[in-house]
């Protein structure tokens, strides 16, 4: 059963993270792929349904969110559950692309760990501020965060409510991330180097 606490969904979502989404993203920025990943939870307890990472080099469309969200629709429809039985976990917060990708999925929920401010300022990707800003008129990525179709989370912000000793570990974890995924921007900013994809 998935813990009711707060600390313990955030726990969760960050093994996803580490566990889960981290080692496919380290096999896609390999191949030139940026950094940003998925994965789909049950809310019931938890589990994992499907993760998945960038694979722009494949198309330009298949970024981190609309990846796990191919993979979801590949299962089974018996044994698939329903978008809304289900959390939806974004390593970076959703470009406008992905946005629309979960809300079209029927997804009522999802939660990121990176910012978008993280994106431009530590990952060296500055897409999805100025498209939100160019294109939707969106400052500082100023879409509505709670909305008739889902509910959005940031998960650094999340522990930042906790009280002291749950919110010192769960830091600890996040920096540690960080440092992962620091490690595999500096590696794809490297190999960037004459990929196709059209905003690298």
């Amino acid at each position: 059963m998935l813990s009711e606490e707060p600390a313990g969904l955030v726990a969760r979502l960050l093994d996803v993270v580490e566990k889960d989404i981290a080692p496919l993203t380290d096999v896609g920025v390999r191949r030139g792929d940026k950094v940003f990943g998925a994965a789909v939870l049950r809310k019931s307890d938890g589990a994992l349904v499907v993760a998945g990472t960038n694979e722009e080099t494949q198309c330009p469309l298949w970024h981190g969110e609309v990846t796990a969200i191919r993979r979801f629709h590949e299962l089974p429809a018996s044994t698939r559950p329903k978008p809304r039985e289900c959390l939806f976990l974004s390593t970076h917060e959703p470009c406008s692309l992905c946005l629309s990708a979960i809300t079209w999925a029927g997804f009522d929920n999802f939660y990121y760990l990176f910012s978008y401010e993280d994106s431009r300022d530590d990952f060296a990707i500055p897409h999805d501020l100025k498209i939100l800003d160019e294109v939707f008129g969106c400052e500082d990525g100023g879409y509505i965060a709670e909305n008739a179709y889902w509910k959005s989370r940031d998960i650094v912000e999340s522990i930042r409510h906790l009280n002291e000793t749950d919110r010192a570990p769960l830091l600890d974890r996040v920096r540690h991330l960080r440092g992962l995924y620091a490690e595999m921007s500096r590696l794809y900013q490297h190999s960037k180097s004459g990929n196709e994809i059209p905003l690298p």
